[in-house]
């Protein structure tokens, strides 16, 4: 089943018009005509079935058959994970992270991070497109990059659980002893260098818990999916 994507659509709505970009997949790319139907999600927890009224490469109008509502997950996984060296390394987790099952990703800009601008735009494009492919219905959010130090700076109050990833040879838990199911949860993923000591020991203060994520040393990308997946592991 091919999932389409419309943010701006509701439950109520009774007909959707699709924007330039999506009227042309249907049309050329999966060659869809009058009186076929398509299945869409909003990104904020709806499928809808539709049926196509309309179809050509520049406009597109479908009538709502159904809707269906699904279940939010079981947990609220914050991930803030430093940026890459490659950019394409950053993107197989965005998308890696939006199948297995994540809520909100934000770029956090480090001591030693080797990138440290981000393009916001690519990275939502590459959500969407993931968050497609897996018929999921909840578009993951991602925030505008942010120093690790501002990042610190609005966790003061946040009453989630918050844990820390990181390489150093300190007292540090298994990331599987710290998780419970269904709880809302904030993790830290430093860069290629790691977090400096500067940072971990701001993040202790500010109530973060040093965790391990298994005995080897992991590169960016894949200590996040692993994050992801046990995570999402415990609450099955």
């Amino acid at each position: 089943m091919q999932l389409f994507y419309n943010p701006s659509i509701t439950e109520n709505f009774k007909e959707i018009l699709f924007d330039k970009e999506e009227s042309r997949h249907i049309f050329k790319v999966f060659r869809k005509k009058e009186g076929d139907q398509l299945m869409l999600t909003n990104g904020k927890g709806y499928f809808f079935k539709v049926k196509l009224l309309q179809s050509n490469p520049k406009h597109c109008v479908a009538k709502v058959i159904s809707v269906e509502n699904k279940e939010p997950l079981p947990y609220y996984l914050h991930l803030a994970v430093a940026p890459t060296k490659l950019n394409d390394r950053y993107e197989w987790f965005l998308e890696k992270a939006t199948e297995i099952g994540i809520s909100e990703i934000t770029p956090i800009i480090c001591e030693h991070s080797e990138r440290k601008v981000v393009k916001l735009e690519r990275f939502e494009k590459k959500i969407q497109s993931a968050m497609k492919q897996s018929l999921h219905a909840y578009l993951p959010k991602i925030n505008e990059a942010i120093s690790i130090k501002d990042f610190l700076k609005n966790q003061i109050e946040n009453s989630n659980q918050k844990l820390i990833a990181h390489c150093e040879e300190t007292d540090k838990k298994t990331l599987k002893s710290v998780l419970n199911k269904g709880q809302s949860t904030i993790l830290l993923i430093g860069p290629e260098g790691d977090f400096s000591v500067n940072e971990i020991q701001l993040a202790i203060e500010v109530g973060f818990v040093p965790v391990s994520l298994g005995n080897t040393r992991l590169r960016t990308e894949t200590a996040a999916i692993v994050a992801c997946h046990s995570i999402a592991f415990v609450n099955e």
